[in-house]
């Protein structure tokens, strides 16, 4: 009994599905958008850091977004690149770290949709309001916003994955690109009924709370431009909501997919190849939409590049002249 406890401590995940041919082909590739997801995030986290006039409340909530993006990415994609030259039968991870990294997926994906909750009220407050905007998204609001954005999401998983964790184990494979809470709770023999119920109906929630936050916004901003005849005013709410709704979709259709996938076992495969995407997709692209097609951002790159690009020396003859 001793041994086969001390066996389940250990478990063997599926990892990528690739063949030897294609391993080194799915490893570069991988890893490639690893350190784009790293290089681009962190370079617009320091960059809004550094730069003061980035010091306003649409920027600092993009922080969060990118800080949740290379908090996501590093948790799952390393380990699939550390694995990807190994034999599946051969890819071993402890029940411990397989727990963490359940709570960190999970955490990444909560994390997602609870600041695209609270960057929708930024924008309804911007455009909806704008004489008050600075007394109501001030630094210390935008602060306290944050700290719910992440302690919500903290709370909700700790549940989820604390209810796998009390669960008896009597299967040690998982058959999963990485560990998340399914994987979890499939370990195990026993009735799981609470278990699918309280992550449905907190998977539900969350996305319920900000399908509705986010129509709603956008609602009520549809509605202020439409009354507006101010078209430079138009074209700037148009500009900020557009980066926001696309960030928002890939989010949600991502979520969606592996949400509807996980009751269609034959589709199985799809759903680990989606799995692995919502990682590296949503922290890729966040990166493309919020750094190049906000305008302050993307001049202020355009600034910083200038920088460190030498300028050319002009020469004066005797006379003056250039």
């Amino acid at each position: 009994m001793e041994n086969q406890t001390l066996d389940l401590d250990v478990l063997i995940v599926e990892g990528l599905k690739v063949t030897p041919q294609s391993s080194v082909p799915a490893f570069i590739l991988l890893l490639l958008i690893y350190i784009f997801i790293m290089v681009s995030n962190i370079g617009l986290v320091v960059l809004i850091s550094m730069e003061r006039s980035l010091h306003q409340p649409m920027y600092l909530l993009f922080c969060n977004m990118s800080i949740n993006d290379v908090f996501g990415a590093s948790a799952i994609i390393p380990r699939i690149l550390s694995d990807v030259f190994i034999p599946m039968s051969q890819r071993f991870m402890s029940y411990d770290e397989c727990v963490i990294q359940a709570f960190c997926a999970h955490f990444h994906a909560c994390i997602a949709h609870t600041v695209l909750i609270i960057m929708a009220f930024d924008r309804y407050v911007a455009i909806c309001k704008p004489l008050r905007y600075a007394t109501i998204m001030t630094h210390r609001m935008v602060l306290g916003l944050s700290v719910w954005a992440w302690s919500i999401s903290f709370l909700l998983v700790g549940i989820l994955i604390g209810l796998s964790v009390c669960l008896s184990r009597c299967r040690r494979v998982i058959l999963n690109p990485f560990c998340d809470n399914a994987s979890l709770f499939k370990l195990s023999c026993e009735n799981v009924l609470i278990i699918h119920i309280y992550g449905l109906g907190t998977a539900m929630l969350i996305l319920g709370s900000s399908m509705c936050s986010v129509m709603l916004t956008y609602l009520s901003i549809a509605m202020v431009c439409l009354r507006s005849k101010n078209k430079a005013l138009n074209s700037k709410a148009l500009q900020t909501c557009a980066t926001h709704l696309a960030a928002y979709a890939i989010l949600l259709f991502s979520g969606c997919i592996i949400i509807i996938l996980h009751r269609f076992p034959h589709l199985s495969d799809h759903r680990k190849l989606a799995s692995i995407l919502l990682h590296m997709v949503s922290p890729a692209m966040n990166a493309i939409i919020y750094g190049l097609q906000i305008k302050a951002v993307r001049e202020k790159i355009i600034i910083l590049f200038k920088r460190k690009t030498p300028g050319k020396v002009k020469v004066k003859n005797s006379d003056g002249q250039k």
